[in-house]
C-alpha cells in the first residue's frame, strides 16, 4: 500500500497542509481532516450538489474530486464564505427569505449560487435556476431559494456601487 501523501492548499483564506492516503476523496479530506462540516456527502456520485465548494473560484462537486487534487489550489467552502459576525449576503438572504428548511442542502446552495454571481452579478430568476440546476432541495420547490439568491445579487451589486 502506497504512503499517505501531503497535500498543501489555501482553505477559506487560510493555508493548510493535511495528509492523505491515495485514492481519498476530497469530500473527505475536507470533511475529516479538515474538520468542515458543511460539506455534505448527500448521494456520493455527483447528483446532488451537497458536496460543492469552490476550487479556485469555481464551483466543484468534492464527492467527484480526488483529494490530490486538491494540491496548490485555493478552496472556499461555505464556511469560508462569511462567518457569523459577518456573513455573506447569500447567507443572510438565505436566512431572510426562508430558503432553508432541514438546512442539508444549503452551503451548496449558497457555493453554487456564489459560482453564478462571480460570472452573472445580474442574473434573471430563468438563470438563478440554471446556475442552481446541478443542486437538489428536497423540502422546497425551489421559489425561496432563487428570491433568496435574487435579493443577494442585488445586495452584492449595491456593495459594488
Amino acid at each position: 500500500m502506497r504512503e499517505r501523501q501531503t497535500l498543501t492548499f489555501r482553505l477559506n483564506g487560510e493555508p493548510v497542509s493535511v495528509q492523505a492516503a491515495p485514492g481519498a476523496r476530497a469530500l473527505d479530506v475536507l470533511r475529516e481532516a479538515c474538520g468542515l462540516t458543511a460539506v455534505k456527502e448527500g448521494c456520493g456520485t455527483g447528483e446532488c450538489g451537497a458536496c460543492a465548494v469552490l476550487v479556485d473560484g469555481t464551483a466543484k462537486l468534492s464527492c467527484l474530486m480526488l483529494a490530490a487534487q486538491l494540491e496548490g489550489r485555493v478552496l472556499t467552502t461555505a464556511e469560508g464564505l462569511g462567518s457569523p459576525q459577518a456573513p455573506h449576503p447569500l447567507q443572510t438572504a438565505f436566512a431572510d427569505c426562508g430558503a432553508v428548511q432541514c438546512g442539508y442542502c444549503t452551503p451548496g446552495m449558497t457555493i453554487a449560487a456564489a459560482d453564478l454571481l462571480a460570472r452573472d452579478p445580474a442574473p434573471d430568476r430563468a438563470a438563478v435556476r440554471q446556475g442552481l440546476s446541478g443542486n437538489l432541495c428536497r423540502c422546497t420547490g425551489y421559489v425561496k431559494i432563487v428570491d433568496a439568491v435574487m435579493a443577494a445579487a442585488a445586495v452584492i451589486r449595491e456593495e459594488k456601487s
